[in-house]
């Protein structure tokens, strides 16, 4: 079989092409815009502007120290949202029983909405990082748990039915068949709910905090420093970025049994 140069396969991936050729399309149609139409700085700043004040913030250390900060704010909703989404899912799928008993809980808490309860965390758990990582879990909880539910029902009963009759108790069919066969499915909720993890904890922030990008966000509206608002804004998607990008690395190591078109990512 004939092995593909590195030219042939450049030309099978285009979006590598594409990708940045947008972006640059954007920025200069934004830049543009912003230039022959005249639009206040505090308005709609200019992206030569915006970049200025996110070289600024890194420069000065304060972009890097607050992201960490959200980023440890999120990054710990998200585990325990993973945690508790699988074991409660695993307990919901394997269970009828306890799916009827906990499934209008869960609707409740996931139909409420979370800027309204965020003022209830920071009473109860204080303007530190503890409230902020309660409320990042609280959004990231439900895609998992869904995706975990609906993996694990997704096997074929055909399956199942083998693993019993070669006498194979339940740990062994969950293990063996059903985690295998739910983790694509199970990934796409991780996938969503990582990202959903720094919505929580710029909620969080904007509700109380003293430190974090949702506070740095706040305090440059406050003095109508548009351009600080979207430098910080760039550190939230670049973070978003590479978080989503480590998740499908490790979804691509941990599922390495199924090809690109049957994991799903979001």
């Amino acid at each position: 079989m004939p092995k593909m140069d590195s030219a042939a396969g450049w030309r099978f991936r285009p979006e590598y092409i594409l990708i940045p050729a947008l972006f640059v399309i954007i920025v200069a149609a934004w830049e543009g815009t912003c230039y022959f139409l005249k639009i206040p700085s505090y308005l709609v700043p200019p992206p030569s502007m915006i970049w200025r004040a996110f070289v600024a913030g890194v420069g000065s250390g304060s972009y890097i120290w607050n992201a960490l900060y959200t980023f440890a704010e999120a990054f710990g909703g998200f585990l325990i949202a993973a945690v508790l989404g699988l074991v409660l899912g695993a307990l919901i799928a394997q269970s009828p029983l306890a799916e009827k008993t906990l499934y209008p809980y869960l609707i409740t808490i996931q139909t409420t909405p979370k800027v309204a309860i965020a003022p209830l965390f920071v009473i109860w758990f204080g303007f530190g990082i503890t409230s902020k990582i309660v409320v990042a879990a609280t959004v990231a909880f439900f895609p998992i748990l869904v995706n975990v539910i609906a993996g694990l029902r997704a096997i074929e009963p055909d399956k199942i039915e083998l693993m019993r009759s070669l006498n194979a108790s339940k740990w062994q069919i969950f293990r063996m068949a059903q985690l295998p066969n739910a983790l694509p499915i199970i990934f796409a909720g991780l996938q969503v709910a990582v990202v959903f993890s720094i919505l929580g904890a710029i909620v969080g922030e904007f509700v109380g905090s003293k430190i974090g990008l949702g506070n740095l966000i706040l305090q440059a509206n406050t003095n109508l420093d548009t351009a600080g608002v979207f430098g910080a804004l760039a550190c939230l998607s670049i973070m978003g970025i590479l978080l989503h990008v480590a998740m499908t690395w490790l979804q691509r190591r941990l599922v390495f049994w199924a090809n690109d078109a049957s994991i799903p990512t979001s």
